[in-house]
């Protein structure tokens, strides 16, 4: 059986320019003191759990900066294709950090096709800005040091 792709199903929400005021405004209240209520049809109210709170929050940063927001599950599982997507990197050199094990992923049950959790892809994604940044801060500072010829 084929499988969809993760991507594909996710719920994308771009960025409307006119409410960027707004979500800026949402964007710096802190989650702790807001109580966000959905009215339903019926007339009833449903406050939204603090969880669900953070993650409107969060979002509303990423759009009024004018990124769009996905929403996906942690552990959703993803094909090396579809981690390569979001890596921005190529699907073989994303084989070669699962075959190092520099990405953990597993084996489709009777499969030789292998699933990484989302989790674990965004974990690699930050421990490279992590490298990235501490490269950029040693040159930085190597480039005002006057080193022997």
């Amino acid at each position: 059986m084929a499988r969809s792709s993760v991507l594909a199903r996710a719920e994308k929400v771009e960025p409307d320019p006119s409410h960027q005021s707004a979500l800026a405004a949402t964007a710096r209240l802190a989650a702790e003191s807001v109580e966000v209520l959905v009215r339903t049809p019926d007339g009833g109210e449903l406050a939204l759990p603090g969880e669900l709170v953070r993650i409107l929050l969060a979002s509303a940063g990423e759009l009024a900066r004018g990124h769009a927001v996905t929403v996906l599950a942690s552990e959703a599982q993803l094909s090396p294709t579809e981690a390569a997507e979001l890596l921005g990197l190529s699907r073989p050199f994303v084989v070669r950090l699962l075959d190092a094990g520099d990405i953990p992923s597993t084996n489709l049950p009777g499969s030789s096709h292998r699933v990484v959790r989302l989790a674990d892809v965004l974990a690699f994604q930050q421990r490279r800005e992590r490298r990235r940044e501490g490269r950029r801060q040693i040159a930085d500072a190597l480039e005002g040091v006057d080193l022997p010829s």
